[in-house]
């Protein structure tokens, strides 16, 4: 039995009223976009990946403003990671 997810957004969402919940997913590194060692981890098999801090934040996220500090060499990943898509609301609905 599947279970069908149906999600209509309360207003649209924007850099203005973000939540940033796609900085508590995990990122791993497939592409070189610039990101600064400090804040890359590498696992025992050597996949490298946003590091995040010890509450699951991601740790390049500025905490005050809730903008990343490195947007302009930010991952691939969160390049493609649109404000407002599925899987955007999904992860905000998930975290709310």
């Amino acid at each position: 039995m599947t279970t069908e997810i149906t999600i209509q957004p309360e207003s649209k969402i924007s850099c203005e009223n973000c939540q940033a919940c796609c900085c508590r997913l995990q990122v791993m590194l497939i592409t070189d976009t610039g990101v600064p060692e400090r804040f890359i981890e590498i696992d025992k098999f050597g996949v490298q990946s946003m590091a995040r801090l010890h509450d699951g934040w991601c740790a390049a996220l500025n905490r005050d403003t809730m903008k990343c500090t490195i947007y302009q060499q930010r991952p691939l990943i969160c390049r493609e990671f649109e404000a407002g898509d599925y899987e955007c609301i999904v992860e905000r609905t998930a975290n709310f």
